[in-house]
C-alpha cells in the first residue's frame, strides 16, 4: 500500500479537510489511525497498522494510562468520562471519539469490536468531520443493527429467516422460545422460556439488561432449537461490487449464549450446505450495499439424521472477535484489508484464496466455570501462553496469541473478562485441536481464575474431536447439563495436587532459609538425627474442601518426605524436583511478593494453593443471613421488597460485572429483612447486598 502525507499535519486538526456534514469523504490514503477501543483487539489493530507503516492513536478511560494498547501507540488521548458513569461509558461517545482523532491530527478511525462499532452514530460522526471511517456505510449498519429489521431485509434478499414473535403473541405451541435483545449481540439480553409463565419475567429481566448495554428495551422472540449448529460467514467486500464469501466458521460451544471456542472449516458440514451459507451472505451483503469485512450469523437444527434446514440469526457489521481463524486458513490479514477497502482499493480478481488446514480459537476468560462462570478479578502475576506469533496468522501451523494484558496487570470488574484468544493452526483438524490443548495446558495464568481447564477438557472430549465424523455431537448446548459438570473439573489429580502442595511446602522451606543467616561450614538444614515432620496445609484453588497435609522431614541438610514412593532431588524457592514412582518431574513454584496463593506449574497441570495460617487471626461476627457481592459490580435491578417471603433459588437481586448479568439467589426460604442497596449502585465485592431471616436452620 503506498501511503502519501496526510492533509492533516501532525497535531493539527481534522476539519480543514471536512466535506458538508453527513457527506463521506472521498477515499484516500490512511496514515494516522485512531483505535477506538481498548484491550486485545485495539492491541491487534496497532500490530497491522504498524506493519503498513500507519502511525496509531490509542484512547482509553481515566486510569487506565499504563494499559498496554496505551503503550503501545503513538499517541494517546484519555477519553473524558461522564459525571457519574463508569470507565465504560467513556468509550460510548461518538463525539468524545472525533474529538480525540481531532486533537490527535487522525485521519482515520477503526472501531474494532464491541463498544460503538455497530453504532451508525459513530460512523456518521467520523465521516462527517471528514475522516475515513474503516467500517461499512453507517446506512448498512443500520440496516442490521436492529435484529428484527435485519430479518426482514435477509428474507426480501432470499435469505431464510426465522420469525420474529412479540413476546405479548408467544402461546405454548411456540416454546421453547429465545427472548433476544432486538439492538446489541454477544448473549446479552437473551433467555430461553421453556414455560409459558415465566416469559413475563425473562422478558422484563431482557429488556433491563438490553436498556442497561445498548440504550434499547426492545426484545422479541424467536423459536429456540436446543441442538443447533451456529455457523457464520465470513464476508469481505470492497467498494468496486465484488463480495467475498472467505469460508464459515463454527462457533457452537458456547456459555450463557456468548461463543467459547470457534473453528473453520465447520467440522461435518457438507458441501452443498456450506455453499448455500456462503451465497446468502454474499446475498445479503450485496442487498445493503456492504463495504469491508463482516459476518453473517446462521442457526442449522443438527441431529443424528444430520443437519437441518438454516435460518439467519444476525449481521455483525464488523470484525468478530473470532477472526483470527479465517486469516491462519486464508492467509489474509482482515484488518489490513479493511483499511485497504475504505482506502477505495479493489478486491484482487479471480476470488477469495483457498483454505489451507483448519484453525480453532479458544477464548481464555478470567472466570470460574464451576461458579456460574461468575468473574474472576485481581492482579496478574504471571501471564505466559505459548505461541508462535503474536495477532499474526503463524507463517506456518503454529499457535497464535491475542491477548490484552501482560503480568502486573489488574483484571476489574468494568470490562469484559476475556484475557487473550488462543488459536491454533493445524494441517487438519485434529492436528489443530491437539496443538490448542497443549497450549493453554502449558499456559501459565497466575493470580485470577479462568476457563483453561475447561477449554482443554472439552478440546479433548470424544464428542468434540468426532465433530467431523458425528455432527451431532457438537452443538449450542454443549456445555448444558451433565457434560458441563465432568468438564469443569479440574486437569491435576488428587496425586498431582499433593506432589504439587509438597512442592510448596519444600520451595517455602527454601526460601526462608535464603533469608536466615547460617554460620559458616555447616550445611543448610544440617541435623545429626532426623528431625519431626514439619507440617504445612493447603487449600486447592480456595476451596476447604480439598484440602491437602504434606509433611517432611530434614536430615544431613536433605529433605525426607512423608509420602511414599516420593524423593526430592533438589529444591529451591521457585522449582522443586521430585521423583514420584520413579519419574522424575519439575515443579515451578510461583510466589507472589505480596503473599496470598502460591502457585505451582508442571507438567503434570498447574495448580493454585492457599497457605492455611496453622493461628489464624479471629474474624469479625458476620450476620448469617447477610448475601455479599460475589464480585464488583453494579446493582442492575431489586426483585423483592423487605418483608417478602422468598423460596430457595429465588432471584432476590440482578448484577452486572465484566458485560455480563449474574443474579444472586436465596439459598433457602425465608423472608427479607433488609435491601442495603438500590438498582443503579456500584458495589464492592463483599457488600451486603440483601439480609435473610431463614425459616429453619441456617443454611
Amino acid at each position: 500500500m503506498n501511503h502519501t502525507p496526510s492533509a492533516v499535519p501532525s497535531g493539527g486538526s481534522a476539519e480543514a479537510g471536512a466535506t458538508a456534514p453527513g457527506r463521506p469523504a472521498p477515499p484516500r490514503p490512511v496514515t494516522r489511525l485512531l483505535v477506538a477501543n481498548r484491550g486485545e483487539i485495539a492491541r491487534r489493530i496497532l500490530r497491522t497498522c504498524r506493519s503498513l507503516g500507519v502511525a496509531t492513536v490509542a484512547v482509553h478511560a481515566p486510569g487506565e494510562e499504563d494499559a498496554a494498547h496505551v503503550a503501545e501507540a503513538d499517541t494517546a488521548v484519555r477519553l473524558p468520562l461522564p459525571q457519574g458513569r463508569g470507565p465504560v461509558d467513556a468509550y460510548l461517545d461518538p463525539d468524545a471519539v472525533v474529538a480525540a482523532a481531532r486533537a490527535s491530527g487522525a485521519d482515520a478511525v477503526h472501531p474494532g469490536y464491541g463498544f460503538l462499532s455497530e453504532n451508525p452514530a459513530l460512523a456518521r460522526a467520523v465521516t462527517g468531520a471528514g475522516l475515513t471511517w474503516i467500517g461499512p456505510p453507517a446506512e448498512a449498519v443500520e440496516s442490521m443493527g436492529a435484529k428484527t429489521r435485519a430479518k426482514r431485509i435477509a428474507r426480501d434478499a432470499g435469505v431464510p429467516v426465522a420469525d420474529a414473535l412479540d413476546p405479548e403473541r408467544v402461546r405454548p405451541e411456540h416454546l421453547p422460545v429465545l427472548v433476544k435483545a432486538v439492538s446489541g449481540g454477544g448473549g446479552r439480553g437473551m433467555r430461553v422460556v421453556r414455560d409459558l409463565a415465566d416469559l413475563p419475567a425473562e422478558a422484563a429481566a431482557a429488556r433491563a439488561e438490553a436498556a442497561s448495554a445498548f440504550g434499547d428495551p426492545a426484545v422479541f422472540c424467536e423459536p429456540y432449537v436446543p441442538h443447533g449448529r451456529h455457523v457464520e460467514v465470513q464476508v469481505l467486500a470492497d467498494t468496486h461490487g465484488t463480495v467475498w464469501a472467505l469460508g464459515e466458521r463454527d462457533c457452537s460451544l458456547q456459555r450463557r449464549h456468548q461463543k467459547v471456542v470457534e473453528e473453520t472449516p465447520a467440522p461435518g458440514l457438507p458441501d452443498d450446505l456450506r455453499e448455500r451459507l456462503h451465497e446468502a451472505a454474499r446475498r445479503l451483503a450485496r442487498a445493503i450495499g456492504y463495504t469491508g469485512a463482516g459476518t453473517a450469523e446462521f442457526l442449522v437444527p443438527v441431529g443424528e439424521e444430520g443437519f437441518g434446514e438454516p435460518v439467519f440469526l444476525e449481521m455483525n457489521t464488523r470484525l468478530q472477535v473470532e477472526h483470527p481463524v479465517t486469516e491462519c486458513v486464508t492467509g489474509l490479514d482482515l484488518v489490513e484489508w479493511q483499511i485497504r477497502v475504505a482506502e477505495g482499493e479493489a478486491l484482487p480478481g479471480g476470488g477469495p484464496p483457498a483454505p489451507r488446514g483448519h484453525a480453532v480459537q479458544a477464548r481464555l476468560y478470567a472466570e470460574d466455570p464451576r461458579d456460574g462462570w461468575r468473574p474472576r478479578t485481581g492482579v496478574l502475576h504471571a501471564f505466559d501462553v505459548p505461541a508462535d506469533t503474536r495477532f499474526a496468522a503463524p507463517p506456518a501451523f503454529g499457535v497464535r496469541l491475542d491477548s490484552g494484558v501482560e503480568p502486573g496487570d489488574t483484571v476489574g470488574a468494568d470490562f469484559d473478562p476475556l484475557l487473550a484468544k488462543v488459536v491454533a493452526h493445524g494441517r487438519d483438524r485434529r492436528d489443530a485441536l491437539r496443538r490448542l490443548a497443549a497450549a493453554l495446558a502449558a499456559a501459565r495464568v497466575h493470580g485470577v481464575g479462568t476457563n483453561r481447564d475447561l477449554l482443554v477438557r472439552a478440546l479433548r472430549h470424544p464428542a468434540f474431536a468426532g465433530a467431523e465424523t458425528r455432527p451431532e455431537g457438537l452443538h449450542t448446548g454443549y456445555l448444558d447439563g451433565d457434560r458441563l459438570s465432568a468438564l469443569v473439573q479440574p486437569l491435576a489429580d488428587p496425586a498431582t495436587e499433593r506432589l504439587a502442595a509438597l512442592a510448596a511446602s519444600l520451595s517455602a522451606a527454601e526460601a526462608a532459609r535464603a533469608d536466615a543467616a547460617t554460620p559458616a561450614g555447616i550445611p543448610a538444614n544440617w541435623r545429626g538425627l532426623p528431625s519431626q515432620p514439619f507440617v504445612r496445609q493447603h487449600d486447592v484453588d480456595g476451596d476447604e474442601t480439598r484440602r491437602t497435609t504434606t509433611a517432611y522431614r530434614t536430615l544431613r541438610g536433605s529433605y525426607l518426605t512423608e509420602q511414599a514412593g516420593v524423593r526430592v532431588l533438589s529444591a529451591a524457592p521457585d522449582r522443586v524436583v521430585l521423583e514420584a514412582d520413579g519419574l522424575r518431574r519439575a515443579f515451578d513454584v510461583h510466589r507472589p511478593a505480596a503473599g496470598g496463593d502460591v502457585h505451582v506449574d508442571s507438567p503434570l497441570g498447574s495448580v493454585t494453593l492457599t497457605p492455611v495460617d496453622p493461628l489464624p487471626e479471629p474474624e469479625a461476627a458476620v450476620d448469617p443471613g447477610a448475601l455479599p457481592a460475589p464480585m464488583p459490580g453494579t446493582v442492575t435491578a431489586v426483585e423483592v421488597a423487605v418483608g417478602e417471603r422468598v423460596e430457595p433459588g429465588q432471584t432476590l437481586l440482578r448484577m452486572e460485572a465484566m458485560k455480563t448479568e449474574h443474579r444472586v439467589t436465596a439459598p433457602a426460604a425465608g423472608a427479607v429483612r433488609e435491601i442495603p442497596v438500590a438498582a443503579g449502585q456500584r458495589v464492592p465485592a463483599g457488600a451486603p447486598l440483601a439480609v435473610l431471616d431463614y425459616e429453619g436452620a441456617t443454611p
